[in-house]
């Protein structure tokens, strides 16, 4: 009784636990205020079988408040980003239903003392603190997702399904890129007529 209590949602499969984890989380927070964060690998965010049919259950009781994609490169043991997942057995009315999805991806300044590590810098973490404080959309950055259209995707989180980090689009001016391209076929020009010069004084 106390195991089925326990992982109410179901049993994870042997090799990947992180959602036992999390049911176990649950189950020790408060019953009508508690509150769960985690730090967990991208891949139950996405894997099938059993561990799509905990999140489904999951999210149809409403539990799931966040899912934050984080930088690579932030821990010792993988290069592979993780995620953050947080937890709200208590969301305010106006959350509800709904799932803040977060994209700090590229939220991250290189370490000062570990050469191949990122971290996350003061600016980055208030960022997304506040982001999710304020439950905030924001273009390429956040955005406030209603559950079906999770179910729509098959219950999938991988936050790159719903939150795109917005391209840095850089301005052309055709004019100077023009002149350059006639200075360079100046060059070409004046390199083809030194070979030809050389190959006459070879005789070829």
């Amino acid at each position: 009784e106390f195991w089925r209590e326990r992982y109410r949602f179901g049993f994870t499969p042997k090799q990947s636990a992180d959602w036992a984890w999390i049911q176990h989380m649950l189950s020790s927070a408060k019953a009508d205020t508690g509150r769960v964060g985690v730090v967990i690998d991208n891949g139950c965010l996405f894997r099938g079988g059993r561990e799509k049919v905990i999140r489904r259950l999951v999210l149809e009781k409403d539990l799931l408040e966040a899912v934050i994609l984080l930088p690579e490169k932030l821990f010792y043991n993988t290069g592979a980003p993780g995620a953050i997942l947080i937890f709200n057995k208590n969301k305010p009315e106006d959350r509800k239903g709904t799932v803040l999805f977060i994209n700090a991806s590229q939220e991250f300044e290189q370490h000062p003392e570990v050469r191949k590590l990122n971290r996350l810098g003061r600016d980055h973490i208030e960022k997304i603190a506040n982001a999710y404080k304020n439950f905030s959309e924001i273009e390429g950055f956040s955005r406030a997702v209603e559950r079906k259209e999770i179910e729509e995707n098959d219950f999938n989180l991988n936050v790159t399904l719903y939150v795109f980090p917005e391209e840095e689009t850089e301005e052309i001016d055709v004019t100077k890129e023009w002149e350059e391209l006639r200075r360079l076929e100046g060059e070409l020009g004046e390199i083809e007529r030194r070979i030809e010069g050389y190959l006459r004084e070879l005789g070829l």
